[in-house]
C-alpha cells in the first residue's frame, strides 16, 4: 500500500497567535513542521514536549542577521515544501507625522525588510514546486486604504507587498509558488480583543489556500478564502 510523501514546512514566527495556530493546523494535516520562536519557552515549546519532538523548534530573532545565518547553517540539507514567514509588530495608532523615527525604523525593519531577508537566506531549501509564503494583510492594500488609522502598520504591509513583488520578479524562474496571505482581522495580541475572527477559525482556511495553490506559478496576494486582494 502506497503512502503519501511527507510534506515538510518551516514556519518563521510561531511563538503565539496566527503562527502558533498555523503550526498546529499543519501538524494536524500530517505535515512535518519546523518552527521558529524568539524565546525558548512558551506554548510552542509545550506542544513540542507533548508531541514526541514535533514540531522541531529553532530559535530565531528574525531581525538579527547573525541569528538568521546561524539558522541557515543548522538547516543545511533540509528540503522544504513550504516556507512561511509570519511576523509583524504594531506600535499604535499614530498619524504618520507623529511617528518617531526609531519607531518607524523598527516597524519597517520587522514587518517589511526582515521577512525578505529570511526568504533570501532560506529559499534554496524549498524544493521545485514548493511554496514561499508571507503573512500579509488587507491593510497593506493601497486600493482598500479608505479608512483612517494605523498609518505606519499599513505602510509597512504595503512595503512588504512591494518587496515581495520585487522578490518574485527577481526569482521568476525558480519554480516556486509565491504567496502573500491576508488571514483577515483576527483576535490576537496584534489584532486586538475586538477582532471578528479567531485564529482557530481562519487558519484552517489559510492552510486550505496554501495546499490548493501549491505548484501554481507566479505571485498572488490572496485572502483566507483564496480570493485575490487588490494591490
Amino acid at each position: 500500500m502506497s503512502t503519501a510523501p511527507t510534506r515538510r514546512a518551516l514556519v518563521i514566527g510561531a511563538s503565539r497567535g496566527l503562527g502558533l495556530v498555523l503550526v498546529r493546523e499543519l501538524l494536524r494535516r500530517d505535515w512535518h513542521v519546523t518552527a521558529t520562536t524568539r524565546q525558548a519557552t512558551g506554548e510552542l515549546q509545550a506542544d513540542t514536549d507533548g508531541r514526541d519532538g514535533r514540531p522541531a523548534v529553532e530559535r530565531l530573532e528574525m531581525t538579527s542577521a547573525d541569528q538568521l545565518e546561524s539558522l541557515r547553517r543548522r538547516l543545511n540539507g533540509r528540503r522544504l515544501d513550504l516556507l512561511f514567514v509570519n511576523a509583524a509588530i504594531d506600535r499604535g495608532d499614530l498619524p504618520i507625522h507623529e511617528v518617531p523615527t526609531d519607531m518607524f525604523t523598527e516597524v519597517m525593519v520587522t514587518n517589511a525588510l526582515s521577512p525578505l531577508r529570511v526568504l533570501e537566506a532560506l529559499r534554496t531549501l524549498v524544493v521545485p514546486g514548493g511554496t514561499v509564503a508571507v503573512m500579509s494583510s488587507e491593510q497593506g492594500s493601497i486600493t482598500r486604504n479608505t479608512e483612517e488609522g494605523y498609518e505606519l502598520y499599513k505602510a509597512s504591509k504595503a512595503a512588504l507587498n512591494q518587496l515581495m513583488r520585487s522578490y518574485a520578479t527577481r526569482h521568476a524562474d525558480d519554480q516556486h509558488t509565491k504567496l502573500l496571505i491576508d488571514p483577515g482581522h483576527n483576535r490576537t495580541a496584534l489584532g486586538g480583543p475586538d477582532a471578528p475572527l479567531m485564529p482557530r477559525e481562519s487558519i484552517p482556511s489559510v492552510v486550505d489556500v496554501l495546499e490548493a495553490q501549491a505548484g501554481a506559478p507566479g505571485l498572488r496576494f490572496l485572502d483566507r478564502h483564496g480570493e485575490p486582494v487588490p494591490w
